[in-house]
């Protein structure tokens, strides 16, 4: 397990504050991202859920070709 580099707490932050952490978390995401393989999650689904589509298509049929 992680140790944890964050820890909330009661209380106000001030918008120094705000602005440290939001510093430090885009930064971290930045680094996060330029050591990260290139893999991007699809868009779309790659399959079809089958309860909801007819149980027969006519080969000519528009649905076909989506």
């Amino acid at each position: 397990m992680v140790a944890a580099e964050l820890r909330v707490e009661r209380g106000r932050a001030s918008a120094e504050e705000i602005a440290a952490l939001t510093a430090v978390l885009l930064a971290r995401a930045a680094a996060l991202s330029d050591s990260a393989p290139g893999h991007r999650a699809a868009g779309t689904a790659g399959w079809r859920r089958l309860e909801r589509t007819p149980g027969f298509r006519a080969p000519h049929s528009w649905q076909e070709f989506g």
